[in-house]
């Protein structure tokens, strides 16, 4: 059974994922279009961040970051073992749910554009595209998505 929960960037499993995430993002995308937070960045108060686990083992990232009036879908990250059994299905239901709680009227995100799964992904979820948002600019390597609540 896949459970989703607060936690700490910070923890080890979780800061593992992290870094593999940031590590592929850096070797798909020049650095001026990566865009992902830091581990230090994911424990700011205005950002929810979210594990997947089964047991202990930590198969997924992912967090909600609170904006004027939205909010954003950050560090979505799958151990590629973990891959199709439905963990970022979970992630993005719950942080759907946490946007709806804190009555978010969108929730926007960016991602590359060779990130064939994640499209996939956001789209199964009701995201549409849209145009860069908050303090994006287009490039060529991003795609920005948005859904209302």
């Amino acid at each position: 059974m896949i459970v989703i929960e607060r936690s700490d960037p910070k923890e080890p499993q979780a800061t593992a994922l992290l870094q593999a995430s940031h590590a592929l993002m850096q070797s798909l995308f020049p650095p001026e279009d990566n865009s992902f937070l830091s581990v230090e960045e994911l424990c700011t108060p205005n950002v929810h961040f979210y594990v997947a686990r089964r047991g202990a083992r930590v198969l997924g990232t992912g967090a909600l970051a609170v904006k004027l009036g939205y909010g954003e879908i950050k560090s979505m990250f799958v151990d590629p073992n973990a891959r199709g059994q439905g963990v970022a299905d979970a992630l993005l239901r719950a942080l759907h749910d946490l946007a709806r709680e804190l009555e978010l009227g969108d929730i926007k995100l960016e991602t590359g554009n060779s990130l064939h799964a994640a499209l996939r992904l956001y789209a199964r979820h009701g995201f549409t595209p849209c145009g860069p948002f908050g303090d994006y600019i287009a490039n060529d390597s991003s795609i920005f998505m948005t859904k209302t609540l």
